[in-house]
C-alpha cells in the first residue's frame, strides 16, 4: 500500500512539479519556523520570565528583542502556511482536472463494446468520485512531507538540550508509525469495496432517474426505492467498517503525542532538579512536542486517506488501460457519390459475462450503388441495426470488410466514417437546448440551409409554430416535442452534415405514414447521396430502388420489392407488416 501510495504521489509530482515543489518548500520553511519558535520561547522563559518571577530586573531591550523574535517567526509561519496551502491545493486541483479530462477523452475514444457492460452511473463515478478520492491524499502532502524535516530538526534541538529527551521522541514516533501502518493494512479492503459501491449506487440512481417515466407508469417506485436502499445499505456497511477502524486507531494516534508531553514533563522535572537542564529548555522541549501533535495528526490523516486514494487510482488506471479506438490522423479520401460494399461480413456481440459471442451476421455480402436508395428489410433480431453499426464504424466486424467508395471503414476510423456516414436511429436524442443548437451542434450554419433541411424532413411547419420558432428551447431529450417531431429533427441534423451515405434505422417509426412518404420522396428527389432505410412499412419499401432482405444473418434476397414477393419468407414478413398497419 505504501509503495502504491508513493507511486501516486510521484505521478502527481511529475505532472505538476512547480506547485508541488513550492508547496513542499513552504512546508519546510514552516518546520524550521516551528522549531525556531520553541527556541525563542525557551530563551524568553530563561531570560525574561524566570528572572522576572525571581524579582530580578529584566532589561527593556531584552523584552523587546523577545517580542520582535516572536513576531518575526509568527509572520514567517503565517506566510509559509498560506504559500503551502495555495500551491498544494493548486497541484491537487490541477491533478483532478488532468484526470477528469483524461477519463473523458478515453470515454470518447472507447469502443462501443465498452459501454455494453458499463452503466452510466458507474462511468460518472469514475470521473467524479474516483478522481476526487484519488487526489484526496495529496491535500496534506506538502505538510506531511515537511514533518520529516520537522522531526529531524526537532531531534537535533532535543539532543542539544539532553539525550533523554531524544529518547522519549525516539520511542514515540516509531510507535506512531507502527500504528499507522496497522491501520492502513486493516482499512484497505473495506475501503476498496466502499469505493466500488459508490459506482453501483450512482448507476442505480442514474438509471432510475433516466427511466423515470417507465418507473412511474409501471408502478415500480417502491421496487426502485428498495433496490437503491439495498445498494446504499451495502455502501453504508462498508463505510462503517472503515469508521470502526478509524474509531479504534485514531484515539491512539492522537493521544500518543500528548502522552509524550506528560513523559517529557516528568523527565524534564527530574533534569531540572539535578541542574542538568534549565526550566526554559524544558519549556522549549514541551512546546516542541505540543506543536508536533498537529503534524503527526496530519501524517495520520495521510495514512488514513492512502488506501481509499490508491483504490480509486487503481479504478482510474483500469480505465486508462482500456485500448482506445483511435482514428488515423489522415483518413483516406472517399470519392462521392459513395458506393457501399459489405464483403463477407461476420459479427457477434461479446457478452457481458465474458462467454463466447453470439453470432448475429455470417458471411454477409451485398453492394449498394452510388446514389442508390435501398430498403433493408428483415424480421426483428435479424441483424439490421448491427449492419448499420458496422457501416457507421461504431463496431468492428469479426471478419470481412465494409467498404465506402472502395475504402475500408477500418482504415477510416470512427471519425473518418462519421464524416461519410450519418446514421439516424429510432431512439433519438435531443439536448436541452434550442432547436437551432440541436441541429447545428454549435457549428455556424446559415438560416437558408437550416430552412432547406427542415423543409426536406417536413419539419418547417411545426418548427415555425413553436413559441420562439427555431430558437425555442426543447426540454431534456426533447421531451416537449412528440416522438415524430424529434425524429424529423434528428434526420435534419444528419442532413446538415451533408453525408455521402444517409442511414435511417427505423428513424421514421413515430412519423405519420403520409409525412414519412413525403420525407423519403424529398430525400430521393435530391440525388447525390446513397440512402439506406431500415424499413417496416410497405409504403417505405416501395419507395426504394431496391430491397435487401436480411434473414438468418445473411442477405437472403436482393431485388425489387415485387419480385421478392415470390419468396415465402419475404412475403410472410410483408403480410405481417400490412396486418400491423391500423
Amino acid at each position: 500500500m505504501a509503495r502504491r501510495g508513493a507511486r501516486l504521489v510521484l505521478r502527481s509530482m511529475r505532472a505538476h512539479p512547480i506547485p508541488h515543489a513550492v508547496g513542499i518548500l513552504a512546508g519546510n520553511v514552516f518546520a524550521f519556523a516551528v522549531v525556531g519558535f520553541t527556541i525563542v520561547v525557551g530563551r524568553i522563559t530563561d531570560e525574561v520570565i524566570v528572572p522576572g518571577l525571581d524579582g530580578g530586573g529584566v532589561a527593556g531591550r531584552t523584552v523587546l528583542a523577545g517580542v520582535a523574535a516572536i513576531a518575526l517567526i509568527g509572520v514567517v509561519r503565517g506566510v509559509s502556511v498560506m504559500v503551502r496551502r495555495y500551491f498544494n491545493m493548486t497541484a491537487v486541483l490541477r491533478g483532478q482536472l488532468m484526470w477528469r479530462l483524461a477519463i473523458t477523452d478515453r470515454y470518447m475514444d472507447a469502443p462501443r463494446s465498452y459501454y455494453w457492460s458499463k452503466p452510466t452511473g458507474e462511468l460518472m463515478a469514475h470521473a467524479d468520485a474516483d478522481v476526487e478520492m484519488a487526489m484526496s491524499m495529496l491535500m496534506p502532502l506538502a505538510f506531511s512531507l515537511s514533518v520529516v524535516s520537522l522531526a529531524v530538526v526537532s531531534l537535533i534541538s532535543l539532543l542539544m538540550i539532553h539525550p533523554l529527551l531524544v529518547l522519549v521522541a525516539v520511542l514515540l514516533f516509531p510507535t506512531l508509525f507502527v500504528l499507522s501502518r496497522a491501520y492502513v493494512l486493516a482499512v484497505e479492503e473495506p475501503a476498496a469495496r466502499a469505493q466500488a459501491m459508490i459506482g453501483r449506487v450512482s448507476a442505480i440512481a442514474h438509471e432510475s432517474v433516466d427511466g423515470i417515466m417507465v418507473v412511474k407508469t409501471m408502478g415500480r417506485q417502491d421496487a426502485e426505492v428498495d433496490r437503491f436502499a439495498r445498494a446504499v445499505a451495502e455502501l453504508r456497511d462498508e463505510r462503517l467498517k472503515v469508521a470502526r477502524y478509524q474509531a479504534l486507531f485514531q484515539p491512539a494516534l492522537y493521544s500518543l503525542p500528548n502522552l509524550g508531553i506528560l513523559v517529557l514533563l516528568l523527565v524534564g522535572a527530574w533534569l531540572v532538579s539535578r541542574d542538568a537542564a534549565t526550566l526554559g529548555e524544558i519549556v522549549q522541549a514541551m512546546a516542541l512536542f505540543s506543536i508536533l501533535t498537529m503534524p503527526v495528526q496530519i501524517l495520520g490523516y495521510l495514512f488514513q486517506q492512502m488506501p481509499r486514494s490508491v483504490v480509486a487510482m487503481d479504478r482510474i488506471d483500469r480505465i486508462m488501460d482500456m485500448k482506445p479506438e483511435l482514428s488515423p490522423p489522415s483518413p483516406p479520401h472517399v470519392p462521392e457519390p459513395v458506393a457501399v460494399v459489405f464483403d463477407d461480413l461476420t459479427f457477434g456481440y461479446p457478452l457481458v459475462d465474458g462467454t463466447a459471442p453470439t453470432s448475429v451476421l455470417g458471411d454477409l455480402s451485398a453492394r449498394i450503388e452510388p446514389g442508390e436508395s435501398v430498403a433493408l428489410v428483415g424480421a426483428t433480431g435479424s441483424g439490421k441495426s448491427t449492419l448499420v453499426a458496422l457501416l457507421a464504424g461504431m463496431v468492428s466486424p469479426t471478419a470481412g470488410r465494409v467498404l465506402l467508395g472502395g475504402v475500408d471503414v477500418a482504415d477510416l476510423g470512427v471519425d473518418g466514417a462519421s464524416a461519410v456516414v450519418a446514421p439516424v436511429f429510432q431512439e433519438t436524442f435531443l439536448f436541452a437546448d434550442t432547436v437551432r443548437e440541436n441541429l447545428t451542434l454549435g457549428r455556424p450554419v446559415p438560416d437558408p440551409e437550416l430552412e432547406r433541411v427542415l423543409h426536406l424532413v417536413a419539419a418547417d411547419g411545426f418548427v415555425a409554430e413553436l413559441p420562439r420558432g427555431i430558437d425555442t428551447v426543447v426540454g431534456e431529450r426533447g421531451v416537449t416535442l412528440s416522438g415524430g417531431q424529434r425524429q424529423r429533427l434528428a434526420i435534419a441534423r444528419a442532413l446538415l452534415r451533408r453525408p455521402g451515405v444517409l442511414v435511417l434505422d427505423d428513424a421514421t417509426s413515430a412519423v405519420d405514414p403520409i409525412v414519412e412518404a413525403e420525407i423519403l420522396s424529398n430525400l430521393r428527389a435530391h440525388r447525390g447521396r446513397t440512402l439506406l432505410v431500415v424499413a417496416h412499412r410497405l409504403a417505405t419499401i416501395r419507395l426504394a430502388d431496391r430491397v435487401l432482405f436480411l434473414h438468418g444473418g445473411r442477405i437472403a434476397a436482393d431485388g425489387i420489392h415485387e419480385r421478392l414477393l415470390d419468396l415465402p419468407d419475404y412475403a410472410a414478413l410483408i403480410r405481417a407488416y400490412e396486418e400491423a398497419v391500423p
